[in-house]
């Protein structure tokens, strides 16, 4: 069910040797490595960075929202600038403004510069989300899901790191400044990496961007549901990795290790399952397999929340089932063979920037209302909703044949 490669892709391929293809390959690994690192700062450092500037919830939520918006931003510009310059200048462009963004957020205090900073880091964010992605899909054209869901498993490693890295600093008297502040090291890396490797672009034979073939291709009615789906997706599972850490804190009296261990836990499903998901998603399907994993992780996540104390693991358990979501989204869109697919791809990450904007915000906003508890549930609504959509995706399908 993979993808053929577009014409200049397979151009760009043929171009490469297979050390190269490998070298590409493993630097888009490190990308999202760097990625899931970065994005997943927040969930634990949260807690001691309201406590540190007297913020509310509400503003905590606030500052979160301000980086999906530069994530969105990112994503929207940086699917043209691929289709344009290809992906090597997007991922040094995002290197560059995830050490700028990290350095800053480190150093100010006010809620506004703070804001701006984590905007300028979602700008970084965004940009691998396209150029990983981008990346990958140029340069491996048989077993597209496969690869995707490889690249997201990286994804997942840096992000079951992180809390096990934040919980140890924040535990021995680390500030969550200094968190972030060892974390620009990898940023800088990123940078360098992609400002020395050799990455030719394709020739795109007129195939330049046409708004008028953009639009008729990105805005049908089949990728209005895919845009909502990877939307409240996206708002599910940063919902969860955000929120996560104070909610156990809170509710569940857990201290600043076990929950932050419960964080590494949900990653680590995620880690886990896109790894298995990698050699599963093409033999079953799709759209056959996110729309049972939606189900399980409902489930899963319900329990957890609601569910007595000893079921409390079922929170991080549904990362497992979150996990083929996003990398399997990508490659069942990529496989629609659209024209000005970078660009499509951009604006299907702009709705995931969306979603990981409005989740986490939504449910710092409706905290300060109802309590973290009842907030927290949210991220179950988000579920029924990615449900909705995939039924609909595979009444579409079914339709069509």
């Amino acid at each position: 069910m993979a993808a053929q490669t577009t014409e200049p892709q397979a151009q760009k391929t043929r171009s490469l040797t297979s050390s190269h293809i490998w070298l590409l390959t493993a630097g888009g690994f490190f990308a999202f490595f760097v990625f899931g690192f970065v994005d997943n700062l927040k969930g634990p450092t949260l807690p001691a960075l309201l406590r540190d500037l007297n913020f509310s919830y509400s503003q905590g939520g606030s500052i979160l929202f301000s980086a999906y918006i530069g994530f969105m931003v990112a994503t929207l510009l940086t699917g043209v600038l691929a289709d344009a310059t290809g992906m090597k200048t997007v991922l040094l462009l995002a290197g560059i403004s995830l050490t700028a963004g990290l350095t800053a957020f480190s150093l100010v205090s006010s809620f506004w510069l703070l804001a701006a900073a984590l905007f300028v880091v979602g700008l970084g964010l965004g940009a691998i989300e396209v150029g990983g992605n981008g990346l990958i899909v140029d340069l491996h054209t048989r077993d597209r899901g496969r690869f995707l869901n490889l690249l997201a498993v990286f994804h997942g490693v840096g992000s079951f790191v992180v809390p096990l890295y934040a919980a140890q600093l924040l535990s021995t008297n680390f500030s969550w400044r200094q968190v972030y502040q060892f974390a620009i090291i990898l940023a800088i890396g990123l940078a360098l990496f992609f400002l020395f490797v050799k990455y030719p672009r394709a020739q795109r034979g007129g195939e330049g961007l046409n708004l008028r073939t953009l639009f008729a291709a990105g805005f049908t009615w089949r990728m209005t549901w895919y845009y909502l789906f990877v939307a409240v997706y996206v708002a599910a599972e940063i919902g969860v990795a955000s929120w996560i850490v104070e909610y156990l804190q809170q509710v569940k009296g857990f201290d600043i290790g076990t929950s932050s261990l419960y964080l590494s836990l949900f990653f680590a499903a995620i880690m886990v399952g896109r790894l298995g998901g990698s050699f599963i998603v093409e033999r079953v399907g799709y759209l056959a397999i996110m729309l049972v994993a939606t189900v399980i992780a409902t489930v899963s996540l319900t329990i957890g929340i609601f569910g007595p104390p000893w079921l409390t693991f079922c929170i991080p358990l549904t990362g497992l089932f979150f996990s083929i979501m996003f990398p399997t989204a990508t490659a069942s869109v990529s496989s629609l063979q659209l024209a000005n697919m970078g660009a499509i791809l951009g604006v299907l990450f702009t709705f995931g920037g969306l979603g990981g904007a409005l989740g986490p915000w939504l449910i710092g906003t409706a905290a300060d209302i109802v309590g973290i508890e009842l907030a927290f549930a949210l991220t179950i609504s988000f579920c029924v909703v990615m449900l909705g959509a995939l039924l609909m995706l595979r009444r579409m399908a079914r339709a069509e044949k």
